[in-house]
């Protein structure tokens, strides 16, 4: 399949323009200019080449910027701090395609022909290197079929940097950081075939319009001194979440992406581990040692004036009895420290129990994460019936489910038991009757792992480090394949991905597999999924009934919520009024006189009414004996429980505000019962 790009969406157009209009008044004729090198000793003849040539006044540019910025409401400069512009877009609205069409529309009104596209990691390398791929058709449509050489950076070729001086065509270099931020880089160093000149030097007289992909990582001083040596005409930085804002010239903020529907809804499915305080639960945070003493943090159930509550206490030496520390509840007896042990990172307790740092007893957090598997699965099947009801006849779209796990033997081996959860989970979800008539592929055809590898062997992996580049280079190139339907890989699990670069924009579930409550930022998880879908010709879909990315996290919503909202107030200054909301409150509605000739009634009636309706009859009498003869068999002691919530988030002048959607809980015994499960249907105030 190829993807499909619509060049007339007015929020990249502003885009484009904001950045095409600081150089207002430049020249097309101005733009370029003849370098040279003077040849070495004993050669005959020079290396020529083209430079970027910008000749209005930084005065004038100053000047077009505060019209920029005074057109686009934002706070005017009065310095032009470097010749740094920013750009500030919500990730999955379409950014490397702005910079992208930024360079082709640079090209058309001014003539500059030299760019380079800084990159931080190899996952936005290899994600730049195929938006290119894909969009070059769309521009050529767009700009006269003019032609445009694209390189990426590769030691090993350092002649090609020697050609990009050299061509009089529209060049466009990716390169990383890494590659040219220190003095043993090869690009700094002297080469013989290079007429015993710097590969850098060629960069540098081409006077490039440097590009910086999420510049925020490429912050420290070392970095900037690096694009620096570039000595770029102008430097054009392009991020979600920017660190520092210089000379800001547009802004796609959270809110206003979200606004105008240019992502995903989000909803959260939490599952929860009921505390269950009629057995111990004791778990080792950390174990931090200091030249007199050894100390470890504990989470306990410690007695308070209303019961039980779960809180964190320090030990910091041998025969403290946990019984004393946590109020004296009897489930504690026996667990007196022995020892505290930070060289092997464990704590033990003289009645033989012995717990590492991160691990804990007396949770259920396997079957925490069992239920969200199986949730995942029930979602995505959802989510498959939802599209063949609502997309129109002939149109298909493939649904993508991503599963982050922090341990890669979790998975990969036969015996791992994410797998097989979800080979169980698959094979129940697909076998119901709601499910039957999908016609999925098998489940060994179905899931699939990207991780790094040394030696053959899957291993974890920092998620930044230099073994992650083939992961990661592979399931960039992979983004289109992941797409067609006649692929049946739908479940994708990785490991330390939860990172800037990689995203698919059908990815429609979410669920983060870890240990303990994911510390990962949220903006960071949402936005692996957040970008609008597309069909199997290429289109985007828009159908807001669709576009909802689910987030099956191991945490409650309100907490999901308050920390999406406080990461978009930290990073993005954008500030709320109020707090996040629990909209349980059905609204009074009543209906208008005439209500049933109304046109906009009358087309919803269209929609809805092939919808199946029922009703359900019942004997007060009844159900008041059977209620009443369950209620006196119900044990003393309740069964711990995993408990399931689904809540819609949304952004609106309040806050994020979650929306409770439905509830489930599942008793523990020798697994999870599914069969007790009621369903907490809310509503949702208009805004």
């Amino acid at each position: 399949m190829k993807i499909k790009f619509d060049g007339h969406q007015q929020f990249q157009i502003d885009a484009v323009n904001a950045v095409c209009d600081i150089f207002k008044s430049q020249p097309l004729a101005s733009a370029i200019s003849s370098i040279s090198f003077a040849a070495s000793p004993g050669e005959l003849f020079d290396e020529l080449g083209v430079a970027n040539n910008l000749v209005i006044t930084q005065e004038k540019i100053l000047e077009n910027l505060r019209e920029v910025q005074k057109s686009q409401g934002l706070q005017e400069s009065f310095i032009l701090d470097g010749m740094n512009f920013s750009v500030e877009m919500e990730t999955g609205t379409g950014k490397t395609y702005v910079y992208l069409r930024t360079v082709y529309e640079l090209n058309a009104r001014y003539g500059f022909k030299k760019f380079v596209i800084v990159v931080p990691t190899v996952a936005i390398r290899e994600g730049v290197k195929k938006s290119i791929e894909i969009t070059r058709s769309h521009f050529s449509d767009f700009y006269g079929k003019i032609p445009c050489e694209t390189w990426v950076y590769d030691s090993a070729h350092l002649s090609r940097l020697r050609q990009f001086a050299a061509s009089n065509q529209l060049q466009i270099l990716i390169v990383n950081i890494d590659a040219f931020n220190k003095a043993v880089n090869v690009i700094n160093k002297e080469q013989d075939k290079l007429s015993g000149r710097k590969p850098i030097e060629f960069l540098r007289a081409c006077r490039p319009i440097v590009i910086i992909d999420e510049p925020q990582n490429v912050e420290s001083e070392l970095a900037r001194q690096a694009i620096e040596s570039l000595s770029p005409t102008c430097t054009l930085r392009y991020s979600a979440t920017h660190r520092n804002l210089y000379n800001p010239v547009y802004r796609l903020d959270p809110v206003r992406a979200y606004d105008l529907r240019l992502v995903k809804r989000i909803e959260v499915d939490s599952v929860l581990d009921e505390e269950n305080f009629n057995k111990p639960f004791i778990a080792v945070e950390t174990i931090e040692p200091s030249r007199s003493k050894v100390t470890a943090k504990l989470v306990l159930d410690v007695m308070g004036p209303m019961g039980p509550v779960r809180k964190t206490v320090k030990v910091s030496r041998n025969g403290v009895d946990l019984f004393d520390v946590s109020g004296e509840r009897d489930a504690y007896r026996g667990y007196i420290v022995d020892e505290i042990d930070a060289g092997n990172g464990y704590v033990s307790f003289t009645n033989g129990v012995v717990i590492s740092q991160g691990d804990s007893q007396g949770s259920s957090r396997d079957d925490v994460m069992k239920a969200q598997v199986r949730e995942t699965v029930r979602e995505h099947l959802e989510k498959e019936l939802a599209v063949r009801k609502t997309l129109p006849e002939g149109k298909r779209l493939k649904i993508l489910s991503l599963f982050f796990i922090d341990r890669v033997a979790n998975y990969v081996p036969a015996e791992g038991k994410i797998r097989n959860w979800f080979v169980t989970a698959y094979g129940e979800c697909t076998s119901l009757p709601r499910f039957k008539d999908l016609g999925l592929p098998p489940v060994e055809a179905v899931h699939g792992g990207y991780f790094s590898e040394t030696k053959g062997q899957a291993r974890d992996t920092s998620g930044y480090s230099a073994a992650d580049d083939d992961a990661y280079a592979l399931i960039m190139r992979d983004k289109e394949r992941l797409l067609s339907l006649e692929e049946p890989l739908r479940f994708i699990f990785s490991h330390s991905a939860l990172r800037e670069g990689w995203d698919n924009p059908n990815v429609f579930q979410i669920c983060t597999l870890n240990e303990t409550v994911s510390e990962v930022k949220k903006r960071q998880e949402i936005g692996r999924g957040l970008r609008l879908p597309v069909d199997e010709s290429g289109e985007r879909c828009i159908d807001a009934k669709l576009n909802t990315l689910t987030v099956i996290a191991n945490e409650s919503y309100e907490k999901f919520a308050a920390q999406l909202q406080t990461e978009i107030e930290d990073e993005c200054g954008v500030r709320f009024e109020g707090r996040i909301a629990n909209k349980r409150e059905r609204r009074k509605a009543t209906l208008r006189k005439g209500w049933r000739l109304d046109a906009n009634f009358l087309g919803l009636w269209e929609r809805i009414k092939h919808k199946t309706r029922y009703s359900v009859t019942y004997g007060t009498d009844e159900l008041i004996a059977r209620a009443s003869e369950r209620i006196a068999q119900m044990p003393a002691v309740a069964k711990a429980k995993i408990v399931t919530k689904k809540a819609k988030l949304d952004i609106d002048k309040t806050g994020v505000v979650a929306s409770l959607q439905s509830t489930k809980e599942a008793t523990i015994e020798d697994g999870l019962d599914f069969s007790r499960t009621h369903l907490a249907i809310c509503s949702a105030r208009q805004n």
